[in-house]
């Protein structure tokens, strides 16, 4: 079936680059767009006009949390440390534990995959705290996972996060590594399975990816042959990477170089490579050491930052800076990596910390709205993705423009930069197929849902208190905003 979309607004492609055409109509048959533009000449067997609203190309969100929103957990309550954020020795020597069955780590990413479509993403890789699980995911759980999200429609990149190690917290309140080399090369083993099994899965909307854990928990064994595995299969690698200045200082001492360079020295800084999040780096003057490798190791290697600014933002962090990086040469895509899934909001903070960073306005929205779209798309080898063209994956979705929260819209990217949130969209078609209309996602019942949700959260935040240093009661570390009256 033939369908024509059309709005006041449509963001197109010219082959180079973004374009906003007045008035505009998108025409796909099936899952690739035929015509973008105006005044298609051809019949059409469904019209669908948006009126004031911006059909634009899908997110692409590089680190899309697949979890519950366990921020809320932390939020204002103090270091984590203290929160059992971090296993302690003890906990540790006791046996980590999972907090949830099988059943609710799938509902976890049903509940995330309909919160990412609600807020204008189509294409999602998605990522899960290891903080609640004795180790890492696994091959049947990932399968579980592909099936939820070619029910739901989402196109997504799958792989069972694999780690050799963890970070526990010593009696005396310093950070050490737990080592299990045979669980990682397992978990190694699982990807490598979920690759040959479902890559290509649901008409080539379920790809896989390597999806190695933070870069401080990993053994050199492990990632050499993540390396060989990545060749073989020439599938996209995300690690994160440059995060914290804990795991710059870590891994120096461990391997003798910055994390960037140790990569570069496995062989797995690579166009196919993804970094989350690329902050802490040499030359950062919170680093012990300086000087531009780092920056020219991101630059040489074409890897992709994937760019989470809410996140870190909550903690007093921030990239420094988006623009000094873009003008270096460094590819950008991004990543929302906690809850809300709001890509927009990525986009006006990353935008106004960028700003903050520089003394002055340097990066523009489109600069953002570039590495949520056509950044993502290069980072996975897929110029059929991030764009509106003819030839193109039919991954659209419709900003709605009628909000009076959002005032004039004289330019419809500044507009939804300045007041908008991805609560705007109203509709998301991902291959072609209407996965959400008149802002409900299909299929969802919001109200279950949230209720399931938030009974599952409790389940999280006893686990902190069973692994918080001397173990105690969950109010004490969960304090409300102000007194709760009996």
């Amino acid at each position: 079936m033939r369908t024509l979309l059309s709005a006041d607004w449509v963001v197109g492609f010219d082959g180079r680059d973004h374009c906003l055409i007045p008035g505009g109509e998108v025409v796909f048959s099936g899952p690739v767009i035929e015509f973008v533009g105006r005044g298609f000449p051809g019949p059409v067997d469904r019209r669908i006009d948006f009126g004031r609203a911006m059909i634009g190309p899908g997110f692409i969100d590089l680190d899309a949390l697949g979890d519950l929103d366990t921020e809320v957990l932390c939020f204002d309550n103090g270091p984590g440390r203290k929160l059992g954020r971090i296993w302690t020795e003890e906990a540790l020597q006791r046996g980590p534990q999972d907090a949830y069955t099988p059943e609710e780590e799938l509902f976890k990413y049903r509940y995330a995959f309909t919160q990412l479509i609600r807020n204008g993403i189509t294409t999602a890789l998605p990522i899960t705290s290891m903080l609640y699980r004795a180790w890492a995911e696994s091959y049947d759980e990932m399968a579980g996972v592909a099936a939820i999200a070619e029910e739901i429609g989402i196109r997504a990149y799958l792989g069972p996060c694999y780690m050799s190690g963890l970070t526990y917290q010593r009696s005396d309140g310093s950070l050490a590594q737990h080592w299990d080399e045979a669980r990682g090369l397992a978990g190694l083993a699982d990807a490598a399975r979920f690759i040959a099994d479902f890559d290509g899965r649901a008409g080539g909307r379920i790809r896989a990816f390597l999806a190695p854990d933070r870069i401080e928990t990993q053994l050199p064994s492990v990632l050499a042959r993540t390396v060989s595995l990545q060749r073989e299969t020439d599938v996209p690698m995300r690690l994160h990477c440059c995060q914290s200045v804990y795991e710059f200082e870590t891994v120096l001492a461990m391997r003798g170089h910055s994390p960037l360079g140790w990569l570069e020295s496995l062989g797995l800084l690579t166009e196919r490579a993804i970094l989350p999040h690329g902050i802490y780096i040499s030359g950062h003057p919170q680093v012990s050491r300086g000087g531009d490798d780092d920056m020219q190791r991101l630059v040489a290697s074409g890897v992709t930052v994937a760019h989470c600014p809410v996140v870190f933002a909550r903690d007093g962090e921030a990239l420094d800076s988006f623009s000094s990086y873009l003008a270096q040469g460094v590819r950008f895509g991004m990543g929302t990596d906690t809850h809300p899934a709001d890509m927009v909001e990525n986009i006006r903070l990353g935008r106004i910390l960028s700003a903050l960073m520089d003394g002055e306005a340097k990066a523009t929205a489109a600069d953002f709205y570039r590495a949520a779209t056509l950044g993502g798309a290069d980072a996975l080898g897929r110029p059929n993705l991030g764009r509106l063209a003819a030839g193109a994956r039919a991954d659209i979705t419709v900003f709605d423009l009628t909000g009076f929260h959002l005032g004039q819209v004289l330019d419809p990217i500044k507009a939804m930069t300045l007041a908008g949130t991805g609560r705007d969209f109203r509709a998301s078609f991902i291959d072609g197929r209407e996965v959400m209309a008149d802002f409900t996602v299909a299929g969802s019942n919001v109200a279950t849902l949230t209720a399931a949700a938030d009974a599952q959260i409790l389940k999280a935040r006893a686990i902190h208190a069973d692994r918080a240093p001397d173990r105690p009661q969950v109010q004490e570390i969960f304090r409300p905003s102000f007194r709760v009256l009996d």
